[in-house]
């Protein structure tokens, strides 16, 4: 599951995807707009064919958050 987030975030970081942990925030480490958020979680929700709550997005804060997030919810 951490393999398949990373190679979505990859697509929106301009660094080394090798650079990216479960520790990096999605904002701060990543320099992801709060706009380009909502748009990987879209993406999220494609590639898993989950639906991710509004209320849910400000906690996914960390690449760990989203990964548990996915583990707990995807299928």
């Amino acid at each position: 599951m951490f393999e398949r987030t990373v190679a979505i975030l990859a697509d929106h970081f301009d660094g080394d995807a090798s650079e990216i942990t479960r520790e990096s925030a999605l904002v701060d480490d990543l320099g992801l707009s709060s706009l380009e958020v909502i748009t990987i979680v879209s993406e999220f929700e494609s590639e898993f064919d989950i639906e991710v709550p509004d209320r849910v997005i400000p906690t996914l804060r960390t690449v760990g958050d989203i990964v548990d997030y996915l583990e707990k919810n995807a299928e």
